[in-house]
């Protein structure tokens, strides 16, 4: 039938496209035969056998019907068809209207949405600044710390609550003499100095000792999430039950086996554990400059984006979301109501994340760039590295074409930041592990 089409094309609006489609009509009118005679095979009209009625009933009664379902069955196979035939880059579904039948053709026309036709502005503009780091000895000794508290035993202590120390009280919270929603606990655990309440509530807690009571004041920030309490000046009433004070394991054999060190002791983990900073800041630099680049290319790179890119990229980012929630809280992402996720809590990141497909499609399409397969196996091979059987994670995305087409995605788009950085104008900066490690958990929520 696509021989058949006639096709013209006229753009209606920046990112809209409508197409005129003729069909012949012969071809629907086979059709409408071929399904009228299936229905006279099986069709009940009183008076008449089972399969013994006359084509003239069956046309009169179901004629009508059966030429509407055709006409749709045609529109819905020939109107992708047309879409492909004239290289309309089309976004979303088409909105098919003007159905009728004209002379010897089924005319239709469909409106779609079309990709943007941009021109990448500014990329010798920008300004990144490209942070680095290394790994010291420090920050290795700092990280094994880390893993011993990890795994840390609390026991009873006599004194006064101090830095490191875990807290057992109650509290009851009040504001100008009122309790409040999420104000009160009982046997409530705290690290002093793990940061978890409110500036100045551990402070307050410092000095007491099990058995002491004590009220203290705080003030909630002015960016509180519950902002019935932003900015609030509150009171608690602090009753200590228990002070216990850290015990680390030792750095001994069992400790070092627990992080798969059997042989080298000491100086094997700390190898181990640098080899895994590396990678973690190599990973946090290139998520960096990557975030820098494209920041500073939007910002010379205004412009609309087609509303079904823009639903579809709402909708993807929702399905994230309620993952997460899912993972979060053990519940199934079925039943989450999508009303309580509505679009406008996505628009603004959505138009983001659509504008720089868009941007990223047209300079790979620019510059002609194709997937580096070398930089996709090393990709593959240092994320290996993560896992215990690195050759097993290996083959999976070697042989498995879905999550291999990920990669691939990922890597070309690195090749695209590659090929801004040699454009733009580059600064280079030196900053610690734990700054670049921050900034990129801070950018990733």
């Amino acid at each position: 039938m696509a021989t058949d089409l006639q096709v013209t094309t006229n753009k209606v609006a920046d990112n809209q496209t409508q197409l005129t489609v003729k069909v012949p009509v012969e071809k629907i009118q086979n059709k409408v035969d071929g399904r009228i005679r299936q229905v006279a095979k099986t069709a009940k009209i009183d008076g008449f056998r089972k399969g013994k009625v006359p084509m003239s009933h069956i046309r009169a009664q179901y004629g009508a019907g059966i030429q509407q379902e055709v006409i749709n069955d045609v529109i819905r196979d020939t109107v992708f068809e047309a879409i492909k035939s004239e290289d309309v880059r089309a976004v979303g579904m088409p909105n098919i209207d003007d159905v009728k039948l004209e002379d010897d053709f089924l005319v239709y026309q469909a409106t779609v949405e079309i990709f943007p036709e941009i021109e990448v502005q500014g990329a010798s503009e920008i300004e990144v600044e490209r942070q680095s780091a290394t790994v010291s000895d420090e920050d290795v000794d700092t990280m094994i710390e880390n893993l011993q508290k990890q795994r840390q035993e609390f026991t009873d202590k006599d004194g006064a609550a101090d830095e490191g120390d875990q807290v057992t009280f109650d509290f009851e919270g009040s504001i100008d003499g009122e309790k409040f929603d999420g104000g009160s606990a009982e046997d409530f655990k705290l690290v002093i100095g793990s940061g978890q309440m409110i500036p100045g509530f551990e402070d307050g807690i410092k000095g007491l000792k099990a058995g002491e009571e004590k009220t203290i004041d705080v003030t909630f920030p002015e960016d509180y999430q519950a902002e019935e309490l932003a900015g609030k000046e509150a009171q608690f009433k602090i009753n200590v039950k228990k002070v216990e004070e850290s015990k680390l394991p030792e750095l001994n054999e069992e400790f070092f086996e627990q992080f798969g060190v059997t042989e080298g002791g000491l100086e094997q983990l700390k190898k181990d554990v640098r080899k895994n900073m590396e990678r973690e800041i190599k990973n946090a630099a290139r998520s960096q400059v990557k975030q820098a680049t494209f920041d500073a290319l939007l910002e010379k790179n205004e412009f609309d984006v087609p509303q079904a890119m823009l639903d579809q990229e709402i909708e993807r980012q929702r399905n994230l979301m309620m993952q997460r929630f899912a993972q979060q809280f053990g519940a199934n992402p079925e039943n989450f109501n999508k009303d309580m996720l509505p679009d406008e809590l996505f628009e603004e990141q959505a138009l983001r994340a659509a504008r720089l497909g868009i941007i990223v499609a047209r300079v790979i399409e620019e510059q002609k760039l194709e997937v580096d397969q070398d930089r996709v196996e090393t990709f593959i091979r240092e994320a290996a590295e993560n896992y215990e059987d690195p050759q097993e994670v290996i083959d999976y995305y070697t042989n498995d074409q879905q999550q291999r087409a990920n990669i691939e995605s990922v890597v070309l788009e690195d090749q695209v930041v590659d090929y801004l950085l040699s454009q733009a104008k580059v600064s280079d900066k030196e900053v610690s592990y734990k700054d670049l490690l921050a900034a990129q958990q801070q950018a990733a929520m």
